[in-house]
């Protein structure tokens, strides 16, 4: 299988830092980006700025609670355009309510994981993450 692309939008450090961890062991991703909020996610998927020349990427993963704009307007203006609706976006946040779940899949999230507390669990829901979304399912190609 191919190398991946993911863009991790995540504002919390410790949970940037966890992901890459989780993701790093695979044998198969071969680039993992960041943006720690909403705006910066917009302008490196539609490569505004100083983003310009970067890759778009195969899988997004996208928490909900994030400065300048949240992971739910993120989601809606990427869902409503040709040009990355076809990107799979998990929601990965510590968030369960219901209302973010609900929101979520209205504006068409392919999936919602609620982050478990626990650091052992965090990592094993990664690597689920990874041999799912890696392994089983087929993306399309940028």
């Amino acid at each position: 299988m191919k190398g991946i692309h993911i863009l991790l939008v995540e504002d919390n450090e410790g949970d940037v830092l966890l992901t890459q961890e989780a993701l790093e062991e695979s044998k198969i991703i071969n680039k993992i980006s960041v943006s720690r909020n909403g705006k910066e996610a917009l302008d490196f998927i539609f490569k505004r700025e100083k983003y310009s020349n970067v890759d778009t990427p195969d899988l997004i993963l996208l928490d909900v609670n994030l400065p300048l704009k949240n992971g739910h307007e993120v989601l809606h203006e990427l869902k409503n355009d040709e040009s990355t609706k076809h990107i799979p976006i998990i929601m990965l946040t510590t968030s369960s309510s219901e209302r973010d779940i609900m929101l979520s899949y209205k504006n068409h999230a392919n999936c919602y994981i609620t982050k478990p507390i626990e650091v052992n669990d965090f990592l094993n829901a990664i690597k689920s993450i990874e041999s799912f979304w890696l392994n089983i399912v087929k993306i399309p190609n940028n």
